[in-house]
C-alpha cells in the first residue's frame, strides 16, 4: 500500500456570481474523483470548499504514486491470430497495437477451457503523484463549464475562466504541486476575506487549510449557511411570533455573496407600508437580497435582515447605509402604485392592443378578448349560474390589464397581484379581484390552484387559450423544448379541473379554436383539435405514472383516450382498487370476459329466444340483465367499484354455462341462440369497456 497524503487544490479568483459558482461546486468534485480515479490514484473523501472568491477541492489520504501492475489481456484464439507460416496475422497485430505491445512480444499459451490462445503482457510502473496531480489540475480549471455565463479573458493570455483566477494553491502534503494557469502560477497561500483577513496567507499543509481560511475571515459555504440561520434565529427570538422569509433562491444566492456574514436588522418608514407588500418584499428580495420580517399575523413589519460582509464594528454603518438603499427602492416603488392608481384598469386594457401575445397570434387585448369568451362557454360547462359566469366574465376582461402598469413594468413577478389590488380600489368585487391576483396559478408544480371558483375558471381559459393558439400555429413542444410552456399550462389545467371544475376540456378545445379561426388564423381544425387532445392526453398519463399508478392500469384507462381529469384518475384508481384490494373480483372479471368473448359472433346480435332455452340459459340471461342494469346506474354515479361488482357476479352463470351448455351445437338454431345469448352477456360489458380497456387474459389489457 503506497503511502497517502492530503491533497488541497484551491483556485482564487475575482467575486463569482452565485448561480455559475454553485454549478462549477457540482463540476469540481466529480472532476477531481473521476480523474484520480482514471490515473489509478487511490484516495479518500473528496470535499468541495466554496466562497465568492475561491473554489476549492480537498481530498484525503491521496497516493503519492500509483501501484506498479503487471497486466495480462487474452486475445483472439491462436489458429487466427498466426497464419501456417507462423506470422502475426492483421487479428493479432490490431490486438497488440490496442494493448501498446509489439506483435512479436505476444505469447500463446492454453487457457482454462482448453484452447490456445494469444496473451499480451506489460508490466505498468508505478508513477508518481505529483505529475499526475499537475495534469489533472490544469485539465479541470480550463474544463470546468459555465452554463449561461460568458467566461472572461484577462492580461495577455488567451485563457478563459468564469471571473480572472488571481492565486492557485495546489498541495499534497508540504509539498507545492507545480500548476499554471494564464499568467497564475501555483503555490502555497492562499487569501482571506478583503476586509478581515487581506494578502496572502500560508497554507502549510491542507489539513490546515480551512483553519487558516477562518483566521482570515472565510467560511465555507456550510459554516455560512449555518451563521446565517443561527443569526435569522436570534431575530426572531428577540421578536416572539416573528417570520423572517427567506425564500430559498435568495437565501442560497446570499450564502455566495460573503465570506464571513453577520446578521443585521434594518428598517423603513411607516409610510411603505401602505404599498402592497408584494411589491416591497420583491423590491427587498431581488435588488437588494435583504429577508421581510413578517408579524405573528403575517403582516409585513418595518423591518428586514441584512446579511453584512464586513467588519462587526461598522454594523451601524452597514444597517444606515442599506437603510437609505431601501428608502430610495421604496420610494420608486410607492411612486409606481400610486400613479397606477390614478388610471382605471380598463383604460390600461386598451392600451394591450399595443402589446404583442405571440407574433402570429395578435395582441394582448384579442387574447383578452378570448379569454373572456372561454370563461363564460367554462361557466355554461360547469352549470354555474349568472353570477358567477358574471364575475369569471369581468375577471377574464381585466385579467391582463396590469401588464402595462407602472408598478409590473417595473415587478414584472407581481402581474396579476397588482391587478387584483388596482381592481380592489376600483370597487370591483372580491371575487373579481381575487380572480384577477390568482389567474396565473398554478404557476409551477407543486403551486396553490386559485382560490375562488371564478379564479379557477380564467385560469383554465387563459392557459387554453395558450395551448390553442400555439398549436394553430403549429409550434407545440418537441422534445425537451417548450419555449411557451404549454406542459406546464396543461397541467395546471388538468388539476384545476381534476380538483375543482371537474369538467371535461375536449368541447372547450373545439371553443378556443373556433375563436381563434374567428379571428382570420388559417389551421385544420380537427387535425389541431386531435394534436391537443392527445397532448392532454400524455399529460394525464405522465401524471398518473408520478403518482405511482401502475403502468398497465394507466394503460388500460388510457386506451379509451379519455381526457377528463375527474373521470381519467377516478377509473385509474377504481381499476387499482379491483386489483390491490379485490383481486377475487378482479380475476372473477377478467375470466368471464375471455371465455365469453373467445367465442362471441358480435354479427348474430342480441335478441335471444327464451323458449328454446334450458334453465342454465335463461339464468344467464338473467344475471346478465340484471349486470347490466346495475352497471348502468353505477357508471351514471361514476362508481366503478360498483360496476366491477356487477359485473363480476357474472362469473358463476357464465362458469356454470359453459359447463353444462354445449355452445356449438350441432342443431343450428340452439348453436346461433346460445351464441347471442354470450352476445347480450357481453353487452352487459360494452358500457364499462368504453371506460376501461377490459381484461381479457392473464390480467393483461386490450380491446
Amino acid at each position: 500500500m503506497a503511502e497517502t497524503k492530503d491533497f488541497l487544490f484551491e483556485i482564487g479568483t475575482e467575486e463569482m456570481p452565485s448561480a455559475p459558482l454553485n454549478n462549477a461546486v457540482k463540476q469540481l468534485g466529480t472532476m477531481i474523483a473521476k480523474g484520480l480515479d482514471d490515473a489509478g490514484l487511490s484516495h479518500g473523501e473528496v470535499r468541495i470548499i466554496s466562497s465568492p472568491r475561491r473554489l476549492a477541492a480537498l481530498v484525503k489520504d491521496v497516493a503519492i504514486a500509483t501501484e506498479a501492475v503487471h497486466e495480462v489481456k487474452r486475445g483472439p484464439a491462436a489458429a487466427i491470430a498466426f497464419d501456417a507460416d507462423g506470422n502475426a496475422t492483421k487479428a493479432a497485430q490490431g490486438f497488440a497495437r490496442k494493448f501498446g505491445v509489439a506483435a512479436e512480444e505476444l505469447v500463446r499459451r492454453e487457457d482454462s477451457d482448453g484452447r490456445e490462445y494469444i496473451f499480451a503482457e506489460k508490466n505498468v510502473p508505478s508513477r508518481p503523484a505529483a505529475p499526475i496531480l499537475t495534469d489533472l489540475c490544469e485539465k479541470t480549471i480550463a474544463g470546468l463549464q459555465w452554463p449561461n455565463y460568458r467566461s472572461q479573458r484577462w492580461g495577455h493570455e488567451h485563457a478563459t475562466f468564469v471571473r480572472p483566477v488571481r492565486w492557485i494553491c495546489c498541495l499534497l502534503g508540504e509539498d507545492v504541486v507545480p500548476v499554471t494557469f494564464a499568467d497564475v502560477t501555483s503555490g502555497n497561500t492562499t487569501r482571506g476575506h478583503r476586509v478581515l483577513g487581506p494578502g496572502d496567507h500560508v497554507v502549510a499543509n491542507p489539513a490546515v487549510y480551512e483553519q487558516v481560511l477562518e483566521d482570515n475571515g472565510v467560511l465555507s459555504a456550510e459554516r455560512r449557511r449555518q451563521r446565517i440561520l443561527d443569526g435569522i434565529a436570534e431575530v426572531e427570538a428577540a421578536r416572539p411570533g416573528c417570520h423572517v422569509d427567506t425564500p430559498k433562491k435568495v437565501f442560497d444566492e446570499v450564502i455566495n455573496l460573503c465570506e464571513w456574514p453577520t446578521v443585521l436588522v434594518g428598517t423603513f418608514d411607516e409610510e411603505f407600508l401602505k404599498v402592497p407588500h408584494e411589491i416591497i418584499c420583491e423590491s427587498m428580495l431581488t435588488n437588494q437580497r435583504y429577508f421581510p420580517i413578517y408579524d405573528a399575523k403575517g403582516k409585513l413589519t418595518r423591518e428586514f435582515v441584512v446579511v453584512s460582509n464586513s467588519k462587526p464594528d461598522n454594523d451601524e454603518r452597514v444597517i444606515d447605509g442599506n437603510e437609505r438603499v431601501v428608502r430610495a427602492r421604496l420610494d420608486d416603488a410607492k411612486f409606481f402604485y400610486e400613479e397606477d392608481l390614478k388610471i382605471s384598469l380598463d383604460e390600461f386594457r386598451e392600451r394591450l392592443a399595443k402589446v404583442a401575445f405571440q407574433e402570429k397570434l395578435g395582441s394582448v387585448l384579442a387574447k383578452s378578448e378570448r379569454i373572456e369568451q372561454l370563461a363564460l362557454a367554462i361557466s355554461r360547462a360547469c352549470g354555474y349560474g349568472a353570477q358567477m359566469a358574471a364575475d369569471a366574465a369581468r375577471a377574464a376582461h381585466l385579467c391582463k390589464a396590469d401588464l402595462v402598469s407602472n408598478a409590473v413594468v417595473e415587478f414584472t413577478s407581481q402581474q396579476g397581484v397588482m391587478g387584483g389590488y388596482y381592481a380592489e380600489a376600483a370597487g370591483e368585487t372580491p371575487e373579481v379581484a381575487h380572480a384577477i391576483r390568482d389567474h396565473y396559478r398554478p404557476r409551477f408544480a407543486g403551486d396553490d390552484l386559485p382560490e375562488g371558483t371564478a379564479g379557477c375558471i380564467v385560469a383554465c381559459a387563459d392557459k387554453l387559450d395558450t395551448i390553442a393558439g400555439i398549436f394553430a400555429i403549429g409550434e407545440p413542444p418537441t422534445g425537451s423544448s417548450d419555449p411557451y410552456a404549454l406542459r406546464r399550462a396543461a397541467i395546471g389545467i388538468i388539476n384545476i379541473l381534476r380538483d375543482r371544475l371537474h369538467i371535461d376540456p375536449t368541447p372547450l378545445i373545439d371553443d378556443a379554436l373556433v375563436l381563434y379561426a374567428e379571428q382570420g388564423i388559417e389551421f385544420d381544425a380537427a387535425d389541431v383539435a386531435q394534436q391537443i387532445r392527445d397532448f392532454f392526453h400524455g399529460r394525464l398519463v405522465s401524471m398518473a405514472r408520478d403518482e405511482k399508478v401502475p403502468a398497465d392500469t394507466v394503460a388500460a384507462v388510457s386506451a379509451v383516450n379519455i381526457i377528463s381529469p375527474t373521470v381519467f384518475f377516478a377509473r385509474c384508481a377504481a381499476l387499482d382498487e379491483a386489483r390491490k384490494n379485490d383481486a377475487e373480483t378482479f380475476d372473477n372479471l377478467a375470466t368471464a370476459y375471455a371465455r365469453a368473448s373467445h367465442i362471441a359472433q358480435p354479427e348474430l346480435g342480441h335478441d335471444c329466444d327464451r323458449v328454446i332455452m334450458g334453465e342454465v340459459e335463461l339464468s344467464l340471461l338473467e344475471a346478465s340483465e340484471q349486470a347490466q342494469k346495475a352497471v348502468d346506474a353505477a357508471l351514471t354515479s361514476e362508481d366503478y367499484p360498483s360496476a366491477f361488482a356487477a359485473l363480476a357476479a357474472l362469473r358463476a352463470p357464465i362458469d356454470r354455462f359453459f359447463d353444462e351448455v354445449m355452445v356449438m351445437d350441432k342443431d343450428e338454431a340452439l348453436r346461433e341462440n346460445r351464441l347471442k345469448l354470450l352476445n347480450t352477456f357481453l353487452g352487459a360489458f360494452s358500457e364499462l369497456r368504453t371506460s376501461v380497456s377490459l381484461p381479457v387474459r392473464n390480467n393483461s389489457f386490450s380491446d
